[in-house]
């Protein structure tokens, strides 16, 4: 795309404050970067998939609140974690970790393993255990 042609959108990328670095070709023909402040089709991208995230947060959420998962797994789809990811933070295999969803074992988790859950989600182990989802 030449220079002239770098898209200057709206973004959702807040309000337009941060530029995206891009590469054009300017009136010479050479390669040069140039500052995007959006580009309409990623932006509706972006929104469709950030509102996917948010429906799966509040999906995770109620699941809480109804005691039907356990807050490892809202704490997961908050940070954007799949399950591959959260069992490399905690160092657990996949049943294992997956086992820990169920409220039931859960509540029966000692700390030393609720600490290793709680720092990959940044939080403290007290608020694990504290969220109930309402």
């Amino acid at each position: 795309m030449k220079e002239s042609d770098v898209p200057q959108d709206k973004s959702s990328l807040k309000e337009n404050e941060i530029k995206e670095l891009c590469y054009a070709v300017n009136d010479e023909g050479k390669y040069v970067t140039a500052l995007s402040s959006g580009w309409e089709t990623k932006t509706i991208v972006q929104e469709a998939t950030l509102a996917q995230i948010q429906e799966r947060i509040d999906d995770a959420k109620k699941q809480v609140a109804e005691g039907n998962s356990s807050p490892i797994v809202y704490f997961m789809e908050v940070n954007r974690m799949d399950i591959q990811t959260l069992c490399a933070y905690v160092s657990m295999w996949k049943w294992r970790v997956k086992r820990h969803f169920k409220p039931a074992v859960f509540n029966t988790l000692n700390n030393k393993i609720l600490e290793r859950y709680a720092s990959a989600f940044n939080i403290s182990v007290e608020e694990l255990k504290a969220f109930k989802g309402k």
